[in-house]
């Protein structure tokens, strides 16, 4: 059975990566508030939906990709329960083919494995390289359920909050789509 604890307020003990000791030093600054659990290595949606009830949250799905170059980024956060097409992407942002981006790129540039991928790594994208791209059904939702950069702790925060304070106080712009 996968393993969910409990929920917490507070940071985990230890970090796993340096990603996730940034997002919670950040927390701490800007006094975020959240919900937090920890569990077994999360990689697929489904492994989300008993963090989903614990938290009572709707954890969005973020997937990293680039063109055939490798050359552009994307960040994507659309929800959990729609199917994703590259060929939707492609064509709704007018790029003729997108793919998922390589695990040393997704490692390289945001500081997370497979599975982990969060909105959070664009705190390590200081030359503003990826574009963040967010479904607009996302805007519907009064939280926030994400990873927090690694694949055993996953968050509940103010949707209101990463789309009004976060985002733009990393610099990244994000194109608004319909998927």
């Amino acid at each position: 059975m996968f393993f969910v604890s409990e929920i917490k307020e507070t940071e985990p003990s230890e970090f796993k990566t340096p990603l996730q000791r940034m997002v919670y030093e950040m927390f701490r600054e800007k006094e975020v508030k959240y919900e937090r659990v920890d569990t077994d290595p999360a990689i697929t949606m489904e492994d989300c939906v008993r963090i989903d009830e614990r938290l009572n949250v709707k954890t969005v799905k973020t997937l990293f990709l680039c063109n055939r170059q490798q050359t552009n980024f994307y960040l994507v956060v659309t929800t959990a329960e729609k199917p994703f097409k590259t060929s939707d992407l492609s064509a709704e942002l007018e790029i003729s083919r997108l793919s998922f981006a390589p695990v040393d790129l997704l490692k390289s540039i945001l500081g997370t494995d497979v599975g982990a991928v969060t909105v959070f790594g664009l705190m390590l994208d200081k030359q503003l390289n990826v574009q963040l791209v967010i479904d607009r059904d996302v805007l519907t939702e009064e939280w926030y359920g994400c990873s927090d950069g690694t694949t055993t702790s996953y968050l509940k925060l103010s949707t209101e909050w990463v789309l009004n304070e976060f985002i733009p106080a990393i610099g990244h712009a994000p194109k608004f789509v319909q998927l």
